[in-house]
């Protein structure tokens, strides 16, 4: 069973930076491509980021030029730099691998 673990998660100024860290345990990672998407309250769940088993990435139009997804397929791993943040941010991030194994969750709040 693929188990995805988000962390990194937390209280962030407008402005400010934070780091989110997915962990997948499958032998089989770098194959696949991962996604990191968010839910804000109220709202409907949204692609964030995307990046294949080559390395091409693609983000949503409100995140460009400020998020950066990035993997290391030795480590297992997938992170989300996320830059000069705002505070339509706010949500809860989750990890997938593709559309099929989620993670639970980590929650971003930017506030100042």
């Amino acid at each position: 069973q693929v188990q995805i673990v988000e962390s990194g998660g937390g209280l962030a100024q407008p402005g400010g930076s934070l780091r989110l860290s997915c962990a997948v345990s499958i032998s089989t990672f770098s194959i696949y491509g991962m996604r990191w998407s968010r839910q804000a309250p109220g709202q409907l769940r949204e692609l964030v980021a995307r990046i294949d088993s080559r390395g091409n990435t693609n983000y949503a139009d409100s995140v460009k030029g400020r998020f950066t997804i990035s993997r290391d397929n030795a480590k297992r791993m997938v992170y989300l730099q996320m830059n000069s943040l705002k505070p339509e941010d706010t949500a809860v991030y989750y990890c997938s691998l593709e559309s099929e194994y989620w993670g639970k969750g980590t929650l971003v709040t930017v506030s100042s």
